[in-house]
């Protein structure tokens, strides 16, 4: 040992006498830990997990007091990751210890070959460790920790990026100059100048954030007409989200038409069952109720699933004793429409799939559903699409831009429909909760395939068409746990379920967890709850109470229990159900209990 470090020393003489200065590469940044709150101490802080999948734990844990735990879900991998600034051309090791099967580590972006690592069981900590270096041009990368789907839950603790830290990213300045273009009736074009630094937008409507975008313009669409409405907007990148702008505010126009469809400032809407019988009886059009605002008549289905040419006849006097003539059904019609009432054909339900997959079948859509419109002399179309009718294409993954043909024709035909019958044509739409607010959670088969591509695949449609949408009455019945904004499942049967599935729609929000990519909300005005009338119509009934303590919640934040909603909505516009024929099998419980409830 002592004669080693003199020839050390006495090597450095030598090359310090000759000038040579080659031994420590010079202005090189000091490696260092580069990975934020890799230890989960601060809970889940500078960490993203997809669909709320991850969570902060005491026990076990590898080091420290926490640890995350992370949960698959479905086809949700419970992926969690952060973005760091790196340097280019340089080397990093990515580690972390883990516990559960199927545990993945890894790095993307790295400008070379991304990496990762995985263990197939873990019953207990163990350590995965992976290399990479960095592009001529990269100066961030994104870790991550993933499990895998149908497995179980995962831990993951003292997460690691050792190497040379990138220049520090500054939180980009305040957004100056916003601006709105000219409104229209439903909405309002909005722009600004680039900020330095930015990598996205965040837009802001009253307080309450509507959109993530990487331009510089947005426009807010779904808008009440003769309305005010104020904006803000924030410039975010991997350090964080600068403050809100300066609010700028702009009032609609008052348009045309009538947007409500001139329905009152709550209705009640039923499903009449025009052309089939059942265990709840036939009844006739001159027999319904006067609570009842907007009759949907079901139903109308295709001659074949692919063809687009929808029917729609009376139920056969062999199945329905009862029935009316045609010529009186007719004449019932009218005389609901001159006491106010809307009359409208409801296309699909659970036997009637339609899936409009060319323009021909389009085409057919059009005019079949036109002819029966004409006919009956019908107020308009309500959409009851189940099952397979719509699911999403591979790789059609932005709700924004839909490029499915079931979806595309669709949309394609409502407006053409909407356009031949003019701004009083009433459009209502009554997809299932799998269609649209499990599009929080998943969309189509998803970023890896392998997901069910009718998850969130009504969503597209109604963005399209949401200035057009007269209602939207999610069924919140025959479904399973969904999970609502606070990230946590909600179960159908009780007003719980249908407070956080309406808050959803009249917040908006991250379509499978995506923040650039988010479902702006409805407006009130254009939202009922869809509940079963009995609980023969359907799984998932509601009591009257827990009905009127979802409506307390929703339109004056009383009565909420544990959930939190995102606003108060007076302007709610009211309640659907499966069936009128159910409530007066049920001696008209439901419509009674709406028509008693007191709207503030």
């Amino acid at each position: 040992m002592r004669r080693t470090r003199p020839l050390v020393l006495a090597l450095a003489g030598v090359l310090a006498a000759g000038g040579l200065v080659a031994l420590t590469p010079v202005a090189q940044a000091a490696d260092s830990e580069l990975a934020r709150n890799g230890g989960f101490e601060s809970g889940l802080d500078g960490w993203s997990c997809t669909a709320g999948s991850g969570a902060v734990v005491s026990s076990p844990v590898h080091g420290g007091t926490k640890a995350l735990l992370a949960t698959p879900a479905g086809s949700d991998q419970a992926r969690c990751s952060q973005t760091v600034t790196v340097k280019p051309n340089s080397a990093y090791t990515l580690s972390g210890w883990v516990r559960g099967s199927y545990v993945y580590l890894g790095a993307s972006g790295t400008g070379t070959t991304d990496v990762s690592t995985w263990t197939q069981s873990a019953p207990d900590w163990q350590k995965l460790s992976t290399s990479f270096t960095t592009g001529a041009s990269t100066t961030s990368v994104t870790l991550y920790t993933h499990g895998w789907y149908g497995t179980g839950a995962y831990h993951a603790d003292d997460l690691s990026l050792f190497g040379p830290g990138g220049d520090p990213v500054q939180i980009p300045a305040v957004p100056t100059g916003l601006a709105t273009g000219s409104p229209t009736s439903t909405s309002v074009p909005l722009s600004w100048p680039a900020v330095p630094g930015a990598t996205s937008y965040k837009v802001y409507r009253g307080g309450v954030l509507v959109a993530t975008v990487t331009g510089t313009s947005y426009t807010a669409t779904g808008l009440a007409p003769s309305t005010s409405y104020s904006f803000q907007v924030a410039a975010v990148n991997s350090a964080g989200e600068s403050a809100k702008s300066s609010a700028v505010s702009a009032t609609t126009t008052s348009g045309g038409g009538n947007p409500g469809g001139g329905l009152p400032a709550h209705a009640l809407v039923g499903y009449l069952h025009a052309s089939f019988a059942n265990g709840s009886g036939y009844t006739r059009m001159a027999d319904v109720p006067d609570s009842w605002d907007v009759i949907n008549l079901a139903f109308g289905e295709p001659t074949s699933v692919t063809s687009g040419d929808i029917r729609f006849s009376l139920c056969p006097a062999t199945e329905c004793p009862n029935v009316e003539s045609v010529a009186d059904f007719k004449a019932a019609i009218k005389a609901k429409q001159a006491a106010g009432k809307k009359v409208l054909i409801s296309i699909g339900g659970q036997n009637g799939q339609v899936q409009l997959s060319t323009t021909a079948a389009r085409d057919a859509f059009v005019s079949s559903v036109s002819k029966i419109i004409d006919e009956y002399g019908l107020d308009g179309l309500d959409i009851d699409f189940e099952g397979h009718s719509l699911s999403l294409q591979t790789g059609d993954t932005d709700f924004r831009s839909p490029t499915s043909p079931v979806i595309v024709n669709l949309i394609s035909a409502i407006k053409s429909l909407k356009a031949k019958y003019g701004s009083d044509f009433v459009l209502t739409m009554a997809p299932e909760t799998f269609f649209v607010q499990l599009g929080y959670q998943f969309y189509g088969s998803g970023q890896w395939g392998g997901q069910d591509p009718r998850a969130g695949a009504y969503l597209p449609v109604i963005h399209a068409l949401r200035d057009d949408l007269t209602l939207l009455h999610v069924q919140d019945y025959n479904s399973g746990p969904i999970m609502g904004l606070d990230n946590q499942y909600h179960s159908m049967g009780g007003a719980d379920f249908h407070i956080a599935m309406t808050d959803m729609l009249l917040t908006g929000f991250p379509v499978a967890g995506n923040t650039d990519r988010v479902f702006p909300a409805l407006r009130p005005d254009q939202v009922a709850i869809g509940l079963p009338a009995s609980s023969q119509a359907g799984n998932g009934h509601t009591t009257p109470s827990e009905v009127n303590k979802a409506l307390d919640c929703l339109t004056e934040k009383q009565n909420c229990g544990t959930y939190q909603t995102h606003g108060t909505w007076p302007a709610l516009r009211g309640l659907m159900t499966w069936s009128i024929n159910w409530d007066r099998f049920n001696g008209g419980e439901f419509s009674r209990n709406f028509d008693a409830y007191n709207w503030s």
